[in-house]
């Protein structure tokens, strides 16, 4: 195996720790689903996600409404997933859920979203 090709692995990583983290958080809720997907982890509530894993961060879907004012909290950032913005979409580091209220103040946020969120789940 190459270096470049052992870097890139590395880089698809995401942090178990804030996974089981996230997982304590939301074990007692019926149907949800985990799925590892863009090189990290996404948790599903209603076929849509929520929040999820993304190296050693949190990302969240919240309303759009929300975006602004939860971008000015600490450790909140923009979600750049494709190099642009994606309006609805946060990540949080470490700073921003060091407590477990923290933690559960950011996954709340993502569930009050969740019932208004379009999913993009394709209907047959």
């Amino acid at each position: 195996m190459t270096n470049d090709f052992f870097h890139y692995l590395l880089s698809m990583a995401y942090n178990q720790t804030l996974a089981n983290r996230i997982r304590e958080q939301i074990q007692e809720m019926e149907g949800i689903e985990e799925k590892e997907m863009f090189g990290g982890l996404c948790f599903l509530l209603r076929d849509k996600m929520f929040v999820g894993v993304i190296k050693d961060e949190m990302m969240c879907r919240i309303d759009p409404a929300r975006y602004e004012e939860s971008l000015e909290k600490t450790g909140c950032h923009e979600m750049l997933f494709t190099g642009k913005p994606m309006k609805g979409w946060i990540t949080v580091d470490d700073s921003g859920m060091k407590t477990v209220n923290d933690l559960q103040s950011w996954i709340d946020l993502a569930i009050g979203f969740n019932q208004y969120a379009r999913s993009s789940k394709k209907k047959k």
